[in-house]
């Protein structure tokens, strides 16, 4: 398995324990449609969260939050769509980016309706 697949992996597994800290029920991980992902679906007081995670090692190329471009929530946006038509939410949803950076200190920081 390639370094960013491993890496990826484990900023949604950091992602993933961030979350259930912050009081959020994990409803799905790696939820798909066709080749089309959403990282995490969490929910918390009637709010139902579809979360893209970003890690980087560095920010050499920019904060982690700034890989997420239009084409990308747009993506996510559609399979969001279909969860919601096969799962009944009585709630609001909203749209979060978790941001990691994991060098020799982890920062994780949550964007809540990100876009």
């Amino acid at each position: 398995m390639s370094k960013n697949k491993d890496l990826g992996q484990e900023g949604e597994q950091l992602a993933a324990e961030y979350l259930k800290e912050q009081g959020y029920a994990l409803l799905a991980r790696n939820y798909r449609v066709g080749r089309r992902e959403i990282d995490i679906i969490a929910s918390k007081e009637n709010v139902l969260a579809f979360v893209e995670v970003k890690t980087r090692v560095n920010t050499r190329y920019g904060m982690p939050e700034e890989a997420v471009d239009d084409r990308k929530a747009e993506m996510i946006m559609y399979v969001a769509e279909q969860y919601l038509s096969k799962h009944n939410w009585p709630g609001r949803i909203r749209f979060d980016i978790i941001a990691i950076i994991k060098n020799r200190n982890l920062e994780i920081e949550h964007f809540k309706d990100a876009f």
